[in-house]
């Protein structure tokens, strides 16, 4: 046994040469010599750097150095410190000798013959690795952080593709959606990376919303592809509950050969700057002319021309084409083709009037049918001057009107002004419904639950409720399409969907005995099922201080009279017709339809095809002729619809279709 106390150097000596049979290295440190050393490195000295950063191949001062530790302490200290793959346990042990202060340091190499087992070292190395992982790790996305990169990768000499990859807009992000949007936004852009590049790619969370990724031993070509790669697919994703939040990222890149890879990345930085300029996009050196060509030409705004004119066409390409690019279409069919294969990506329609086929008007008509006039500005072009013309064109939506021959400037700037004031409205309403739907969600989640206890306690799972709101809003997106006997705005089709839910809330005041009797109810049974009409609407009627909302409103028509009927024969009230709410006519089709196919405890579940026929053949009632034919046009995606069965899939389904 070795005593510890204040002891001769001849002592210490003795002492080192019993432990060395125990330790790999045992070393003496005088303590003024660890503290001038200390001194020295803070100083950026560096002449008297102590001989352990030579063992341990640092050129610094560790921060939690324990011999200086064990020094100022007067004590033994511990720590495990790595060299390459090697694992040590480190000891320092304060001792006086000859009156003056020093550190006794012994290391011992640590491995599965060292501890008590295998397992022991396997759980010790797994519980560092863990360490190491949150050491280096950043918290919110799980890339590697900037101490990652300092610390064990920026002295690599290995050849690399290194990428600065930055966030476009990503403030905005945060200023329209908070702080948990713009951290989902990191978050996904991480994820998406990930599964683009391979396990030996590191990727670091260099900045706020700035990555840097290095790809070890990476032809420039591949590189190239990669980065593009990258690019589209994070510019493809969809993030769950922010369906308008459109991702893009601006990437730099060039290769690391030789030298310091900082100087790489500076290369790269800059290069990345570049491709803000245009945003969603990728520049890197040995492409850079073409990158900037390419750009240029896809950031630039695109405009469907619609003439039967050649020579006018080319005169407006001649006028647009170096700031816009140009579709053309020579009659109306073809611009519908147009318009359906390009949607929204196209700015503006410039649409001339008089055409073979289908004329301007047409066009127009179609436009306002299938809502596009809402988000495409239509600039009509036409020789008719007349007022009716004009008057015409601007009651189907026109935005403006161009008469020929073409003055250069008058067009060029109203193509411009209008493009700007769309882009510009778009941007508003974006943020406005993102705002609202935030709001909204909430008032969707409490009337979500409230069906659900429904649901409970009659026995059956929470997809009917949610399959009736996929179908209600179906239905009602079909019948404003296909008549204007409704005049249903899309807020007003929304309240309704989501008041679908509140349709059955009166079978909470229901016996559950004949609520969940599995055979026929009898008579009386059946009468005081009916009452859960009234039931539903009387405790809706009861919340004075709602009376005025709309929302309330739907949900009264659609408890109530869920189960009126067209001919009058339904219940409780007996209305007939048009007496019904639209409302409440199509929850009564989506109720029915779904209770045919859906198990119940007093049946089995009918096929599409059986229930389709029940409901046209009048066996569950008659129903709106009109709403019949839309139930027919729909079908197909009816029943791809409401083929989800599973719950969360159904809640994700209606939380992306409402976004």
């Amino acid at each position: 046994m070795i005593e510890w106390k204040q002891i001769t150097m001849q002592e210490a000596e003795n002492k080192m040469e019993v432990l060395r049979e125990i330790f790999d290295i045992v070393r003496l440190l005088k303590g003024s010599d660890l503290q001038a050393a200390e001194m020295e490195s803070e100083l950026a000295g560096k002449k008297h750097l102590c001989q352990c950063y030579a063992f341990w191949n640092k050129n610094k001062r560790c921060d939690n150095c324990i011999s200086l530790k064990a020094l100022d302490e007067k004590k033994q200290t511990s720590k495990i410190e790595f060299l390459d793959s090697d694992m040590y346990q480190v000891f320092a042990r304060y001792l006086e000798i000859d009156g003056e202060p020093y550190v006794m340091e012994m290391l011992k190499k640590l491995d599965e013959n060292t501890l008590t087992d295998k397992e022991g070292y396997e759980k010790l190395a797994g519980k560092l690795t863990v360490y190491s992982e949150k050491l280096y790790k950043d918290v919110l996305t799980g890339a590697y952080n900037r101490r990652y990169f300092e610390e064990k990768v920026k002295d690599m000499s290995v050849d690399a593709g290194i990428a600065v990859i930055d966030l476009d807009d990503f403030k905005l992000y945060n200023d329209t959606y908070g702080h948990d949007g713009g951290d989902l936004v990191l978050t996904t852009v991480v994820k998406v990376i990930r599964h683009y590049i391979r396990r030996t790619d590191i990727l670091v969370r260099y900045g706020g919303d700035e990555f840097l990724l290095i790809l070890p031993g990476i032809e420039k070509e591949v590189f190239s592809q990669k980065l593009r790669m990258i690019q589209e697919k994070i510019h493809e994703t969809h993030i769950p509950g922010f369906n308008r939040l459109t991702l893009s990222v601006s990437i730099g890149g060039a290769m690391f050969t030789h030298g310091k890879m900082e100087e790489a990345i500076t290369k790269a930085d800059r290069l990345m700057y570049m491709a803000k300029g245009h945003k969603n996009t990728v520049v890197t050196r040995w492409d850079l002319k073409q990158n900037t060509d390419e750009v240029e030409k896809r950031n630039l705004p695109q405009l469907l021309v619609v003439d039967d004119s050649e020579m006018n066409r080319e005169i407006l390409k001649e006028i647009l084409g170096k700031e816009y690019r140009i579709l053309e279409a020579c009659d109306g069919n073809e611009a519908l083709e147009m318009l359906e294969q390009y949607g929204t990506e196209i700015s503006l329609v410039l649409l001339d009037i008089i055409m073979p086929k289908m004329d301007g008007f047409e066009v127009l008509a179609y436009m306002n049918r299938d809502k596009w006039i809402e988000d495409i500005p239509v600039i009509m072009i036409s020789s008719e001057g007349s007022e009716s013309y004009i008057r015409r064109a601007y009651e189907l939506g026109a935005s403006d009107y161009i008469s020929r021959p073409f003055d250069t400037k008058v067009v060029y700037q109203r193509v411009i002004n209008m493009i700007k004031l769309y882009a510009k409205q778009r941007r508003l309403i974006h943020l406005v419904t993102d705002q609202i739907y935030e709001k909204e969600k909430n008032n969707r989640m409490m009337t979500g639950i409230l069906s659900q206890i429904v649901e409970f306690r009659n026995g059956e799972s929470g997809l009917h409720v949610l399959h009736i709101n996929i179908l209600t809003q179906l239905l009602l997106e079909k019948l404003m399409r296909k008549s204007e006997n409704y005049n249903l705005s899309w807020s007003q089709q929304y309240m309704i969907a989501t008041a679908s839910a509140l349709h059955d809330i009166g079978k909470i005041g229901i016996d559950e005995k004949i609520l969940n009797k599995p055979g026929k109810l009898t008579k009386e049974e059946f009468e005081v099922m009916k009452q859960h009409t009234i039931i539903g609407a009387q405790m809706l009627d009861s919340l004075e201080m709602y009376h005025d909302e709309e929302m309330i409103k739907y949900a009264y028509e659609i408890c109530r009279w869920h189960h009126e009927r067209y001919d009058g024969k339904g219940y409780p009230d007996g209305l007939k017709g048009e007496e019904i709410p639209i409302s409440a006519q199509v929850v009564s089709l989506a109720d029915v339809y779904d209770a045919l196919v859906s198990d119940r405890v007093y049946k089995k579940a009918y096929s599409h095809e059986k229930a389709m026929e029940m409901i046209l053949n009048g066996e569950c009632g008659m129903f709106n002729p009109l709403l019949l034919e839309c139930l027919v046009e729909i079908q197909d995606k009816v029943r791809k619809e409401l083929g989800i069965k599973d719950v969360n899939e159904c809640l994700e389904y209606l939380e992306e279709r409402n976004r």
